[in-house]
């Protein structure tokens, strides 16, 4: 199905680093839940993502990564969900997208 630019533009994908990582033993799957700092603009998100497989919290502190930040909050298990991080999936595995180079928190991606 084809989409319109401005469909696309509805679509508000930003760039956050990732600040702090914690367990979240209380969702269906394995999950994290991370807490990304959007920038002046936006502030400080929280979001959880099944990105266990390919991740350990070491290596997610400090990361940029994209995510849609204009869905509405989602209830998860015992955690509201504020943002949607971006990855390839492969099954059951998530690889996150992010930038090559560090940019400013809250660039957006289009």
């Amino acid at each position: 199905m084809e989409i319109t630019w401005s469909d696309f533009e509805k679509v508000e994908m930003r760039v956050g680093t990732i600040l702090e990582i914690k367990d979240f033993p209380e969702a269906r799957n394995p999950a994290y839940q991370l807490f990304i700092d959007f920038g002046p603009e936006i502030g400080r998100r929280k979001t959880s993502a099944q990105i266990t497989r390919l991740y350990d919290k070491e290596s997610l502190l400090g990361k940029q990564v994209v995510a849609v930040v204009n869905f509405p909050k989602k209830q998860i298990a015992n955690f509201m969900s504020e943002c949607l991080v971006i990855g390839a999936v492969h099954g059951k595995e998530v690889t996150l997208l992010s930038t090559d180079m560090k940019v400013e928190n809250g660039l957006r991606v289009l």
